[in-house]
Order: C-alpha cells, then structure tokens, then sequence
C-alpha cells in the first residue's frame, strides 16, 4: 500500500466502493435512503431493482447501472431539495457523487456543486477520518469512474 499523502484542493475524490465493503456495509441500502420519496416508494425491494442500459451523455457509451442508481439521477438528484443549504455537508458531497455517477471530482469542482467552501469540504474529506466511502481518487489506468459492482447486492 503506498504512503497516505495529504489531500489539497485539487486533489480529486470519489466513492470508493472497496470501503463499503471493507466495512460490511450496504451501499444500496444506503443509496436507497437517498431517494426521494416518490423513487423510494417504487423500490421498496431494493434488492429486486433490475438493471438499466444507461447511456453516458458525452460518449454515448452504453453501460449497465443499478436502477436505484438511474433513478436517483434521472428523478431526485433534479429536485430542488436534494442538495440544500441545510444539507449535511458530508451527505451534500456524497449526493454530488451520487448525481455525477461518481466521476472523481477535487474540493474546488465540489464547491461549485454543492455551494460550500472549498477549503471547509478539504478539512472534512482529506483527513484520516472516511465519511460514506469518500477517498481520494487513485488514478489507474485500466480504471474509469469507480461505480459498484453493477450485478451486486451490496
């Protein structure tokens, strides 16, 4: 494993999806209480969510994602109340994620998102401490975006 080095503004960040599962927990449950009420109520067997052709925008590429995940960015991440003034900073960062399908984004990009402080979303995502899976972004070559194991449970 390679020495931690700290974090600066453009240092860009993602969901690590390993975490979540380094520390047994449920990415779709947790993706699930980010729905609105509406796409929630549609899911309420998550687990039973099928799988969606999502077309990315700028490539045209087709690729398989989670239908919570569709939903949430096709349906709640475009109402006005998904990320808010009075949203917790660590659940606005991981929405912006979530609406960004999880492209590596730095402090400054998330300012511009989410409304706050560049330097603020630094102290709070580059230190030791890891909220909801958020790390610096490692760039491999034979990686893109991190997304989940699209035919997983977790």
């Amino acid at each position: 494993m390679s020495k931690w080095q700290k974090p600066t503004l453009e240092t860009k960040f993602h969901i690590d999806f390993d975490w979540w599962e380094e520390e047994g927990r449920d990415f779709r449950v947790h993706l699930l209480s980010h729905l609105c009420p509406e796409c929630r109520a549609q899911y309420k067997n998550f687990q039973e969510a099928e799988m969606i052709d999502w077309v990315d925008a700028d490539t045209a590429e087709v690729t398989r994602v989670d239908g919570l995940w569709h939903s949430l960015r096709t349906c709640c991440s475009l109402k006005p109340d998904f990320i808010q003034e009075t949203t917790p900073l660590t659940t606005a960062i991981f929405r912006a994620f979530l609406e960004n399908g999880n492209t590596p984004l730095s402090p400054l990009e998330l300012q511009a998102r989410i409304r706050r402080s560049a330097e603020t979303i630094l102290r709070t995502i580059g230190g030791f401490r890891i909220y909801n899976g958020i790390r610096p972004w490692i760039n491999k070559k034979a990686q893109g975006p991190q997304a989940p194991n699209q035919g997983s449970t977790r």
